[in-house]
């Protein structure tokens, strides 16, 4: 089917902020100046910093790192060690501080579209010696797991010819859940620097082949790293939040009815309650337990989700209240509007802002993964998704009770489903 036509929202001031620059060559000062201060920050953190394979190389080369909270950025500048490097970073990212964003040599972008001069920023990074630094889940895991990697970033190697770095962090996630991030744990920290693909490599491999290094790589299992290592979690609020990402009560499937308190997650509707031990367990306090592993839960959810997509039930529709970011220094309040999202037209997003309705559409194939945000801090602390254009980005809180996870996994799944589609129609035409 045809895509739907986009119309702009009708701002009395037009003007969207620049991504499509160059970054600046970040100095040498500055390079000092984070390694200095990301180890101020980490001073009362117990962590590692491991490198594999690393003797010899410099720059430049390419930096893929999971992601699961702020402390990422701060101990990959430990690995890196005064050396210059790039990070590319989210729009929001630049909110009231993009003079801050463009003198450290970040490179602006919005989530999950289509930013043909983020390659080219990319490629400016490497060919004048630097280290590219970014993350390609594009968003903090939910579940401690990986998340979502494109197949893209196996061209992006093979065109630039460096090598390929893979950094991993274990422990951040169970210090700083996205869905509880005001209160941290104390966790042992383990980041691993391993070098997965040499320049040469990049010549001789396949693109798919880059893919599959990349993932194997960059697999992880945060509650592994939890139970492996012999790690205690004993905050008190430690289940506090964990119902955002499990959303639907496995015991009598009602979903959107889960809440959380203390260490417990637990199912408004029916009553079942599951503590979440020290250890990371889940354990039901009473019957039996569903799934003793919080990605477990998750996951199930996952094919839950693409079972209803799969059978054709699947089906958004909500009142949302807006908040768009064309620029830096502020969020408009667009009020309400009404988003809807299905596997035949993607996401829609229609309102009314000064006079005048506005249409934003993302078919599924524009749309790969979907970035959520839990307790918002930038607008107001309650859960959102960001439905981005590549010239704007549209913050929807939802009216429905935690909904914002389903629709991620729902985004992922339809997106696989359509691109597995388009790909067999291909070859049936060759």
């Amino acid at each position: 089917m045809e895509h739907i036509k986009n119309i702009d929202v009708n701002y009395k001031n037009n003007k969207r902020y620049k991504t499509a620059k160059y970054p600046i060559r970040q100095p040498l000062y500055l390079a000092g100046l984070i390694r200095l201060l990301s180890g101020i920050l980490l001073m009362n953190k117990k962590k590692k910093v491991e490198k594999i394979n690393m003797e010899g190389l410099k720059p430049p080369y390419m930096i893929l790192s999971n992601h699961m909270s702020f402390i990422d950025f701060e101990l990959t500048a430990l690995g890196t060690n005064m050396k210059r490097v790039n990070n590319v970073v989210n729009i929001d990212g630049y909110y009231r501080r993009p003079w801050l964003l463009t003198w450290i040599g970040a490179i602006c972008t919005r989530k999950f579209t289509t930013d043909m001069h983020l390659v080219k920023s990319i490629r400016k990074v490497l060919q004048r010696g630097d280290i590219l630094c970014m993350y390609p889940e594009a968003r903090y895991s939910p579940a401690g797991i990986t998340s979502y990697l494109p197949d893209s970033l196996g061209m992006l190697v093979k065109m630039n010819k460096v090598p390929v770095v893979a950094v991993v962090h274990r422990g951040n996630h169970l210090h700083t859940p996205a869905w509880n991030f005001n209160n941290k744990r104390k966790v042992p920290l383990h980041t691993t620097m391993t070098q997965i693909i040499t320049a040469e490599e990049t010549k001789t491999l396949s693109a798919d082949d880059i893919n599959r290094r990349i993932k194997e790589e960059l697999s992880y299992d945060e509650y592994k790293y939890q139970k492996d290592n012999g790690i205690l979690i004993t905050e008190p609020y430690r289940a506090e939040g964990l119902h955002k990402i499990l959303y639907k009560c496995p015991c009598c499937k009602t979903e959107s009815k889960m809440a959380s308190e203390g260490a417990e997650i637990f199912c408004r509707e029916c009553g079942k309650r599951w503590t979440l031990l020290e250890n990371g367990d889940l354990k039901a306090n009473e019957g039996v337990t569903e799934f003793c592993r919080v990605p477990d839960w998750f996951e199930w959810e996952r094919y839950e989700v693409r079972a209803e997509v799969e059978r054709g039930e699947y089906s958004f529709v909500d009142k949302v209240d807006v908040h768009s970011m064309p620029r830096c220094w502020n969020f408009e309040a667009l009020g309400e509007a009404t988003l809807t999202h299905n596997a035949n037209e993607g996401f829609v997003l229609r309102g009314h802002y000064n006079g005048k309705d506005y249409l934003i559409a993302r078919a599924p194939l524009q749309t790969n993964s979907l970035h959520v945000e839990y307790n918002f801090p930038h607008i107001k602390p309650f859960d959102c998704v960001d439905i981005s254009t590549e010239n704007d980005s549209f913050y929807c809180y939802p009216t429905k009770e935690n909904v914002v996870t389903k629709l991620a996994l729902a985004t992922e799944e339809i997106y696989k489903i359509k691109l597995k589609a388009a790909r067999e129609k291909c070859m049936r035409k060759d």
